[in-house]
């Protein structure tokens, strides 16, 4: 057969990674100009042609039919949801961070947009020899003819997981007896109003009906208005909705939806303007240096290092304002969804509706609208955690990722992407400025503005010259030998008292949630474990229930030791809950707030609670490390750090970065108005050179430290880390399956002869070696993230997935991921 004949390139979704490839379908002749790169079809795959969805990657024309080529069934999408730019970002995605093609596809995607896929069975109306059928195939029939309703009918004709019920029903199929449609339904729908009108038809007077008083007031409404919701027409006119319905009979109104956008910014207030914030001579040579960046209209990256409080929030605003008027957008990244609440009213003061956000705290219908409004280009600016790296905004002119250092841009499930990379291959396609920033970058960014890769821009002194906090080291051993054995420190209690007597407030910081982190029998030494990941549970006071905080197992408190029956059991550890006990008592008159993942679980506590303080309606906020960046509370005069030297030793090589990083910024949410700060470390090891560092918030000394012991360790930025990782129900599954894939590795790098330097270490179970009743091992690879290293990890991991001996094992690669866990 001669012509031309339209091919379409398919991801199909759930493919097992070792399937997951482009196939070729053929596009109907009804589906001709309706099918584009980016939209999703329904199609059939596999021997059993399987109905699935897939992405079309791309499409082309060939001059003659093949018929080889299965044909699309139908069109999910009436138009793409994925702009070429994006396109390029999923198979960047594919390349990278070895997931599959529909993995990528939604993380650019929200959810929302996803369709529910299912198969109605039923009878077809015609005669039916039961002479004819099994006694199998009868049973059946009779129950399609008794069944209730059809939710009864699929349930009882579900044959994922029964091959014998599946083989009968196909044959009724067959027959004739027993047809299937398809049915598809989107997990959110637009949110819609109903709206009505006058027709054409009576507004020409080609509609001639006699009308009563009500309905004349409508009439009316609607020759004033030109159109209202059905709401505002009753409410009105004190009319009901029937006497719209009639008159919509009668054809002199017509009823229709019209979508809304379900709000996630909130209301505006006040408004204010860019033009009135002033940056100081510091500010004004950043942002001078990084406009000419974004007026070269060349792909560009920067780093902004300036101290706490030295006033990059408002080098942001001027930045984005002046993108804005250059007819470009801009992005705004934040590590936090605690950092959105007072980051996004700043902007909404600043910029109004040209805003949207993007974070996992808002609705799937909330996340899917303002999808839909950065899409249509009515928001210009992009604020979100690192999900919003995906915005499909265009013509962007600088995207900003504030506290760059933070591991929260750094995702750790399928794709395992860091939002900064996304950032560097959008700068790339737009031609426009990645500007990091941070008062603690991360030690890979600064080393590469150090090298000249980014444009490096300082601000050493904080806005209008106030002073950093004065920053003391408790030593708590020299406490206990004193006899106080209390949480906090005669030192940091007689300055809080100091502090809530001014009217001033104040930050303490423990980054363990629960009351007590560790519960052991004094009789057999066992703590108190999790069944399901062999980690010691953490009690929760406030719902007096054991908790894991990996799998999210809980039991209720007990009296005796679940292994001896010893009545005899020790808690120790500590977490907010109990340093708010004794707070209270401590502090009986001071409004304490307690910020950590218990208290904040709902849509909108943070944005409640943050301001809440910050409107003076509490003396202490106790939290996690939620608390400890990027917020801005002009009256907090003092920071106390309760413990955090467990985070020294996690066993990680960014271990000591972190703690750094953690202490600097939570010491420089004090002294940030016009009232001087402290802060005080609590720690055991009053002697680590980290901790002085952070002490003496002396950033440029502890890059010069670790950067040399990364260098003589080979750790990045002087190399990636590759980390393999596998979980299994057994462990010696686990332990075959590491062994299996270091052979391998050994095998190809021996055979292909690789030009890279690579080193392996392991394999070896993880830091905590089981979790959610499986077992977990890694392999840790040392080497450059090149595309000939990928090739190889993309080799192994096709491989195993072929070997059925490994079909209960569980395998990944991350690339420059956590390898503390």
């Amino acid at each position: 057969m001669r012509g031309i004949f339209t091919v379409a390139k398919v991801a199909i979704s759930r493919a097992s990674y070792s399937y997951d490839a482009l196939y070729s379908y053929s596009v109907p002749e009804e589906f001709s100009g309706r099918v584009c790169c980016g939209m999703r079809v329904l199609v059939p795959f596999g021997k059993g042609n399987k109905k699935s969805v897939g992405l079309v990657t791309r499409t082309y024309t060939e001059a003659e039919y093949n018929e080889k080529l299965k044909p699309i069934i139908s069109v999910i999408d009436s138009e793409s949801l994925v702009t070429e730019e994006m396109m390029n970002i999923i198979f960047w995605l594919k390349e990278n961070t070895f997931c599959t093609y529909f993995d990528a596809y939604k993380s650019v995607v929200p959810t929302g947009f996803s369709y529910n896929f299912t198969q109605h069975y039923s009878l077809v109306n015609t005669y039916i020899d039961e002479d004819m059928l099994s006694e199998d195939e009868k049973n059946i029939v009779d129950f399609l003819r008794s069944a209730p309703n059809q939710r009864e009918i699929d349930k009882f004709l579900d044959v994922k997981n029964d091959p014998k019920r599946k083989r009968v029903v196909d044959s009724l199929i067959d027959k004739g007896y027993v047809e299937v449609n398809d049915s598809m339904k989107r997990r959110v729908g637009d949110e819609s109003v109903r709206m009505v009108r006058l027709t054409d038809e009576y507004s020409r007077g080609e509609i001639q009906t006699s009308l009563t008083p009500k309905q004349s007031m409508i009439v009316k409404l609607l020759e004033e208005s030109g159109c209202a919701s059905v709401k505002e027409v009753c409410y009105m006119t004190s009319c009901t909705a029937s006497i719209i319905k009639r008159l919509a009979d009668k054809k002199v109104v017509l009823e229709y939806k019209y979508e809304v956008m379900r709000n996630a910014v909130g209301e505006l207030g006040k408004r204010q303007s860019p033009e009135d914030i002033t940056l100081n001579d510091e500010q004004s040579a950043a942002y001078n240096g990084i406009m000419e960046l974004v007026k070269a209209e060349k792909p560009a990256g920067a780093l902004l290092y300036g101290v706490t409080g030295s006033g990059k929030t408002s080098v942001f605003i001027k930045l984005i304002d002046s993108v804005l008027k250059m007819g470009k957008n801009a992005v705004m990244l934040v590590p936090e969804i605690s950092l959105t609440p007072q980051m996004l009213a700043k902007f909404k003061a600043l910029f109004g509706d040209m805003i949207a956000i993007l974070h996992s705290s808002l609705s799937l219908g909330q996340r899917t609208d303002e999808f839909k409004r950065i899409k249509n280009g009515e928001a210009r600016i992009v604020i979100g955690t690192r999900s919003a790296v995906f915005a499909p905004v265009s013509n962007i002119g600088i995207i900003i990722m504030d506290e760059e250092g933070e591991y929260s841009y750094k995702s750790d499930s399928a794709p395992r992407y860091h939002a900064r990379d996304v950032g560097i291959q959008r700068c790339g396609y737009n031609n426009c400025v990645l500007l990091l920033a941070s008062a603690t970058p991360s030690l890979e960014s600064f080393y590469y503005a150090r090298k000249s890769r980014f444009h490096l821009f300082e601000l050493k002194k904080r806005y209008s010259d106030a002073p950093l906090p004065k920053v003391e080291i408790v030593d708590m051993q020299k406490e206990a030998a004193d006899g106080n054995d209390s949480l906090l420190s005669r030192t940091l209690a007689d300055k809080l008292s100091e502090t809530l007597e001014k009217g001033e407030q104040a930050i303490l910081l423990l980054n363990r949630r629960g009351y007590t982190t560790y519960i052991s029998c004094v009789d057999c030494r066992q703590p108190v474990a999790c069944p399901n990941c062999n980690i010691p549970l953490t009690y929760h006071k406030k719902n007096n229930r054991y908790m894991c905080h990996y799998c999210g197992y809980t039991m209720d408190n007990i009296e005796r030791c679940p292994y001896c029956g010893s009545e005899k059991l020790k808690s120790s550890g500590v977490g907010t809950q109990r340093v708010e006990d004794e707070l209270e008592q401590m502090f009986p008159d001071a409004r304490l707030l307690r910020m950590d993942a218990d208290t904040t679980s709902s849509r909108y506590s943070y944005e409640e609670n943050f301001k809440a303080f910050e409107n003076g309606e509490y003396d202490i906020m106790l939290g996690t490390q939620m608390i400890a960046k990027g917020l801005n509370f002009p009256n907090v005069t003092l920071v106390g750090v309760i413990s955090l030297d467990k985070a020294l030793f996690t066993g990680d090589f960014r271990s000591y970065e972190r703690t750094f990083s953690l202490l600097t910024q939570v010491a420089g949410r004090s002294g940030r108005g016009d009232k001087p700060g402290t802060a005080y470390i609590q720690t055991f090891v009053p002697d680590h050179y980290v901790l002085n560092l952070a002490a003496q918030q002396n950033y440029d000394e502890f890059y010069s430290e670790e950067i040399a012991l990364r260098k003589s360790l080979t750790y990045p930025p002087f190399c990636d880390i590759c980390v393999i990782g596998f979980s299994a129900p057994l462990e010696s599954k686990a332990i075959g399956a590491s062994r299996w894939v270091t052979s391998l590795i050994r095998e190809y790098v021996s055979s292909r002869k690789v030009g890279f330097p690579m080193r392996a270490l392991g394999p070896a179970p993880c830091t905590f070696e089981m979790i959610n009743n499986r077992y977990r091992y890694r392999l840790i690879l040392k080497s450059r993230n090149t595309s000939e290293f990928r090739e190889m990890i993309r080799y192994v991991l096709g491989e195993f997935y072929k070997n059925k001996d490994f079909r209960t094992v569980r395998i990944y690669a991350d690339i420059n991921g956590d390898i503390g866990l």
